[in-house]
C-alpha cells in the first residue's frame, strides 16, 4: 500500500483530497498539513511514496519544498496540485523535482488519474504544460530565476513578498539586518530586479505567493 502525504493550506481543499486518497484502497494517508516548513519535516519523519502538493504555502512555498525533497527524498513521488500556472512556474517546478502537475480547475477524476501515474513511477503534466515547458526549456538565454538563487535567497524573496520588513525578516531568519539586506542585494543583482515591488511580482510569477499590492 502505498503512503500519502497531502500539502495544502485550504482546509477544505485538503479535507476533500484526503477523502480522495482515502477512497481509492491501493492509498493509505500518512498524515496532511497546510504549512511549508511543517511539510518538510512531516515528509522527512513519514517518508511517503506519493506527496500531492501546493504552491503556495506559507513559512516555505512549494519550490522551496521540491528542491529540498529532491534532495533529501529522492524516493518520494511529486504532484502538483496548484491554482496558479505560468511557463516559469511549470519550469521551476519540473527543474526542482515534480514528477506531475494538476492544475485545481480540473476534475477529481483527473487528479485521481494523475495520482495513480505519477505514484506507478511516471509523470503526468498534460499536453498543454508539456507544450509550454518544451517551449521553456528551449529558451537557452532563460537562466534567470529562482535556480540561481540559495535556499535563504529564496526563503528571503518570499517573506520580501509577504511584505516584511527587512528587520522583520531578519527576525524571522534569525539572522542579522546586515545578513538580511545582503540577501536583497544579492537576489536583485542575480535576478537584475531593482525594488521590493519587481521582486514580489517575480515572486507571484513563480508562485511563491499569491498577488497582492506592493509598496516600494
Amino acid at each position: 500500500m502505498k503512503r500519502v502525504v497531502v500539502i495544502e493550506d485550504h482546509t477544505a481543499v485538503r479535507q476533500m483530497i484526503c477523502q480522495l486518497v482515502e477512497s481509492i484502497p491501493e492509498f493509505n494517508m500518512a498524515g496532511d498539513t497546510g504549512d511549508g516548513q511543517n511539510a518538510y519535516t512531516l515528509c522527512l519523519e513519514q517518508r511517503p511514496d506519493l506527496v500531492i502538493l501546493d504552491i503556495m504555502l506559507p513559512r516555505l512555498n512549494g519550490i522551496e519544498v521540491l528542491k529540498r525533497f529532491s534532495r533529501q527524498l529522492r524516493k518520494t513521488r511529486v504532484l502538483v496540485f496548484s491554482g496558479y500556472k505560468n511557463e516559469n512556474l511549470l519550469k521551476s517546478c519540473m527543474l526542482s523535482g515534480a514528477h506531475g502537475f494538476v492544475e485545481k480547475s480540473a476534475t477529481l477524476d483527473a487528479l485521481k488519474d494523475a495520482m495513480n501515474i505519477v505514484s506507478d513511477g511516471g509523470t503526468c503534466f498534460g499536453k498543454d504544460n508539456t507544450r509550454i515547458l518544451e517551449q521553456a526549456l528551449e529558451k537557452a538565454n532563460s537562466r534567470r530565476g529562482n535556480d540561481v538563487l540559495t535556499a535563504r535567497e529564496r526563503e528571503t524573496l518570499q517573506l520580501i513578498a509577504e511584505a516584511l520588513s527587512t528587520r522583520q525578516i531578519a527576525e524571522k531568519m534569525n539572522i542579522s539586518v546586515k545578513t538580511a539586506e545582503n540577501h536583497r542585494t544579492n537576489m536583485m543583482r542575480k535576478l537584475d530586479l531593482h525594488n521590493a515591488a519587481a521582486l514580489t511580482r517575480y515572486a507571484v510569477d513563480m508562485g511563491m505567493v499569491e498577488n497582492t499590492p506592493v509598496f516600494d
